[in-house]
């Protein structure tokens, strides 16, 4: 797969995982392993260039004793998600025009 569009995969996906609740690293590897494997060097550059874009925000939380960081989904996050939908809708009409003319499917 193209590094530029698993790289654009990832970052929305990891924003969905944010949709409906705040999380932490381990929680957010967790609930994607069944889409997509992620490592903990992966996630975290993600979740870093996230924040820089304004997509999340963070917070930290005593969880047993030591500071745990949180990543909330922000409202440019949501529009992040809308945007990649539409754009995926109309890269979905070119695949199944593509696959109809050249037999690919």
């Amino acid at each position: 797969m193209n590094v530029q569009l698993k790289r654009g995969l990832i970052d929305v996906c990891v924003l969905a995982a944010l949709k409906d609740e705040a999380s932490y690293g381990y929680k957010i590897i967790s609930d994607l392993e069944s889409v997509i494997a992620l490592s903990e060097s992966t996630l975290y550059p993600v979740l870093k260039r996230l924040e820089g874009q304004e997509c999340l925000k963070t917070y930290t939380k005593d969880f047993n004793g030591r500071l745990r960081k949180y990543y909330q989904i922000t409202d440019v996050g949501k529009r992040r998600i809308k945007e990649f939908v539409s754009e995926w809708e109309e890269i979905d009409k070119v695949l199944h025009f593509i696959s109809s003319k050249g037999g690919i499917r």
